[in-house]
């Protein structure tokens, strides 16, 4: 059973001004209405990636696009999904996730919050970057907690009700934590949803959602960073058995904002790189197909 989080105030009529709807009833950003959208949702960054996810499927009912938000909906093996592109960043998740539940948990004409609550599975393929010399680029990665260095949960209240709080003070003392950076948060996967894409073939991991792909992880070109030693630290940083696996730049939002709503969120990546051993995928485009596929199987075999 899901906790929701989120407070429903059933008798409260949503603002035009907040809640934005299309003329043709559609919501503002990803320009799809109500039904379009399956109750398992792959989430990917990329745009052009939503056309290889969906090229698996045996059936595409549904493409609609709108700015960096592409999102086709069809069947793979009589399992109906929906692939969302969200863009780069834990700002464009804001968008995706709180769009998407609005879309199930709101009467959009009547702008009330709906008495039934609806669950969606989401489920974040991505790329991302390895922190451990251990953990071999063209691996798959399944993250089980999401480490926010983005501080974008920080808004919404009731953060603290969905966040290993302990992980997040050790992380800051053991960081020595900077106060000009937003305060890291630290929420749990679905676990039934690592317990269904868990196998031999995923490493279980803790990620890292960077604010940023150049300083925020550690590059440097020609700025210089304010702590050039905490990717060493982030590196060398152990709390009760767990370790920080890798960086990216999405799933700390979507697991944090799904458990505020309602939700279940997991999070897959392809290592394409490896930040410790310097090293870079061959052909990362054929392992992410691989992760795709992989992921395809294994949801549609949980088809009810």
């Amino acid at each position: 059973m899901v906790e929701i989080i989120a407070i429903r105030m059933h008798n409260r009529i949503i603002e035009k001004s907040e809640l934005i709807i299309n003329s043709d009833g559609s919501i503002y950003h990803l320009n799809v209405i109500p039904g379009q959208v399956a109750r398992t949702v792959i989430l990917v960054g990329d745009p052009d990636r939503v056309e290889i996810v969906s090229s698996f499927f045996d059936h595409i009912e549904v493409k609609i696009q709108n700015r960096e938000f592409f999102t086709h909906t069809g069947t793979f093996k009589n399992k109906r999904i929906s692939v969302i592109s969200t863009g780069i960043g834990t700002d464009n998740v804001d968008i995706v996730i709180n769009e998407l539940d609005a879309l199930v948990n709101i009467d959009l004409k009547e702008r009330r919050i709906k008495e039934e609550h609806t669950s969606y599975d989401f489920i974040r393929i991505g790329t991302s970057g390895g922190l451990q010399t251990d953990i071999p680029v063209d691996s798959f990665l399944i993250s089980k907690k999401a480490i926010g260095f983005d501080g974008l949960l920080n808004f919404y209240k009731n953060r603290n009700e969905v966040c290993d709080l302990e992980f997040e003070t050790e992380l800051k003392k053991a960081l020595n934590w900077n106060p000009l950076l937003a305060s890291p948060y630290v929420v749990d996967a679905s676990e039934r949803l690592v317990k269904l894409l868990s196998g031999p073939e995923m490493i279980e991991g803790n990620t890292i959602s960077a604010p940023g792909f150049y300083g925020p992880q550690g590059r440097v070109l020609r700025l210089d960073l304010l702590d050039s030693s905490l990717n060493e630290r982030i590196h060398n940083f152990r709390y009760k058995n767990l370790r920080i696996t890798n960086f990216e730049m999405e799933s700390s939002a979507i697991f944090g904002l799904s458990k505020l709503l309602g939700h279940h969120a997991v999070t897959v990546c392809a290592i394409i790189a490896n930040r410790a051993s310097k090293t870079y995928s061959n052909d990362h485009y054929a392992v992410i197909e691989k992760l795709i596929v992989t992921v395809l199987n294994k949801l549609s075999a949980n088809t009810p």
